[in-house]
């Protein structure tokens, strides 16, 4: 593998204020936005919308998304409008939700189509207990896909629907890539994806490949068993 640049580990006392920040201070400036979902988020969000209100110079992406519709509570583009679209006073100049509700195959293909035009700026993803991130599971073929920037697949937890996510090539050509992890329940994958070899058994690691280095936002207890 190539040497990739260590990761960037700050360990704060509020990592979702400093998110938010990020979020605000890169919708200010104006490009590309890549959100992500996961119960972390949603305060960070709601936050960013009270310190930007004004999106218009963004374009918006996510980088996955649950095959179900958009009002369906297990969306990511719900858990978005709901805690940052829905409150700002500006919304951004392009949002490009992944259609969920359409066939997995066809969402996933009208969105590497969309990707292949796009730079993007500012990356957000959580990071799961198994060390997955976006949709990218331990042991999923997606990890292998390197001719196209989305796909699709089954899930790797609950709910067990299926995703469509941004591929391994998609989320390393990101300009800025940022990590959020909180709790005791993602220390050890902290530890294995920031702190551990690259391996396909850690999803998330292999992101540090890209040419940027990997800036990862913990609480004490996520960054425990560092």
């Amino acid at each position: 593998m190539p040497v990739s640049p260590e990761p960037v580990i700050r360990v704060l006392d509020d990592p979702q204020r400093a998110c938010a920040e990020l979020l605000a201070e890169q919708a200010g400036r104006g490009g590309s936005i890549v959100l992500t979902g996961g119960s972390a988020v949603a305060p960070v969000y709601t936050t960013a919308s009270r310190l930007e209100p004004n999106w218009r110079k963004v374009t918006l992406w996510w980088g996955d998304e649950r095959c179900v519709r958009p009002g369906d509570p297990r969306s990511n583009y719900l858990l978005a409008c709901e805690s940052l679209l829905d409150r700002l006073l500006h919304l951004p100049s392009q949002v490009h939700r992944i259609r969920g509700e359409a066939e997995p195959p066809a969402a996933a293909a009208e969105y590497d189509a969309l990707l292949r035009e796009a730079t993007l700026d500012l990356l957000l993803l959580g990071l799961g207990p198994d060390g997955h991130c976006a949709s990218l599971f331990p042991g999923s073929p997606q990890l292998d896909v390197d001719d196209r920037l989305a796909t699709w697949g089954p899930p790797g937890l609950e709910p067990f629907v299926d995703r469509v996510t941004l591929t391994l090539p998609a989320l390393r050509s990101a300009r800025r890539i940022v990590f959020i992890a909180l709790g005791e329940s993602k220390a050890d994958a902290v530890a294995a994806a920031f702190g551990g070899e690259i391996s396909h058994d850690v999803p998330a690691s292999l992101v540090r490949l890209a040419e940027v280095p990997v800036e990862v936002l913990l609480d004490r207890d996520a960054a425990a068993s560092l």
